[in-house]
């Protein structure tokens, strides 16, 4: 095992390289870049503009959209800014070696290193994918277990239509009518629309302070919730159906255990392994994939909305340090994932493979 594991983090290295240097490539032929967000800045902003390109009447720069008219000085400054003065190869080496130090760099319109602003957001998404996750799952494996034990009952087929119907409703739909229902729309005041806690939280009892952090994640969470667990109820009843038609099941029965024994003491480590298993890749998908609409709706600043500023921004050391993090997490979360195979099934060997 230890052999297996070895390996999986060897891969992790080449693996992570490949996904930067073809993010890097893409960003070459991908028009408005930092430089070009940076004169449409200048023009906006009226006077300075005019300054800049007064300074030199009848010149310009035709390498960046939006440089016509201003002095090459001032483009060649800003391109050692931002470190465009050197090759794209060296420029991807240098950024691989620093980031090998863990040395994301400094946001080009923040004026906040890349570290300090991911760990500034990542509470808003730390709750919305751990409670979504921990919710989904706690609803899932109970129902899933008893539409398993009831199948082709009434229970079973109502039950089926409200999951049915559950997975079908986009989850920004589900989160606008929370809203119109519970905050205030049309009908109900009785949570926030914005922020992750109230202004005067700092101010509460300690038991305030977690009624109010409850209160203000109720809505989003539910709206992240309401898909996920949909899938993860299926599963489990399939999972649990496929076990329960096996032979080892009718020898339990057979010498006298009881139903709640044989499910729970026999069927449930092999019906639950590839559902308890999936609990890391779940919580990584619903943490990095599913909260920029969630976010926006609610006005949660989290790191859906840092991505989706920073690509619009062309904000390369945001863009490509986040990248970088989440691609080392997700890599590390699918070896994690395989040793939970083997925690709740010792039978499983992944050493044992070639």
């Amino acid at each position: 095992m230890l052999a297996y594991i070895l390996r999986r983090l060897a891969l992790i290295v080449p693996t992570l390289i490949g996904i930067m240097l073809i993010n890097f490539v893409l960003t070459q032929f991908v028009p408005g870049g930092p430089i070009e967000q940076v004169l449409a800045r200048l023009e906006g902003s009226g006077d300075a503009f005019s300054q800049i390109s007064g300074a030199q009447q009848g010149g310009g720069d035709d390498r960046y959209l939006g440089a016509r008219g201003l002095p090459p000085e001032f483009i060649d400054d800003l391109e050692r800014q931002f470190g465009f003065d050197k090759p794209p190869l060296e420029r991807f080496l240098t950024m691989m070696g620093n980031y090998l130090r863990f040395d994301f760099g400094e946001s080009y319109f923040r004026s906040i290193s890349v570290v300090d602003l991911v760990l500034e957001k990542m509470p808003v998404s730390i709750s919305l994918g751990l409670w979504s996750t921990l919710i989904a799952y706690a609803i899932s494996i109970p129902l899933g277990i008893r539409k398993a034990v009831r199948d082709g009952t009434r229970f079973d087929t109502w039950t089926s239509a409200v999951i049915v119907v559950a997975y079908a409703i986009p989850g920004f739909l589900f989160a606008i009518m929370l809203l119109v229902l519970f905050a205030g729309g049309s009908y109900w005041q009785w949570f926030p629309t914005r922020g992750l806690v109230s202004d005067n939280w700092a101010e509460l009892g300690l038991l305030a302070k977690i009624a109010d952090y409850f209160w203000h994640i109720a809505l989003p969470v539910a709206a992240s919730t309401i898909a996920s667990f949909a899938t993860l109820t299926l599963l489990t009843k399939n999972s649990f159906l496929d076990e329960i038609k096996k032979q080892y099941v009718m020898t339990a029965r057979a010498k006298g255990l009881t139903e709640s024994r044989v499910l729970y003491g026999h069927v449930f480590r092999n019906a639950m392994l590839i559902v308890v298993a999936g609990f890391p890749a779940v919580f990584v998908g619903v943490f990095f994939g599913g909260s920029l609409i969630i976010e926006t709706i609610f006005s949660l600043d989290g790191l859906g909305r840092l991505g989706l500023q920073a690509a619009i921004d062309r904000d390369y050391p945001v863009i490509f340090g986040t990248l970088y993090v989440f691609g080392l997490i997700g890599l590390l979360v699918g070896l994690l994932s395989d040793l939970m195979y083997v925690w709740i099934d010792p039978r499983i060997d992944f050493g044992s493979r070639g």
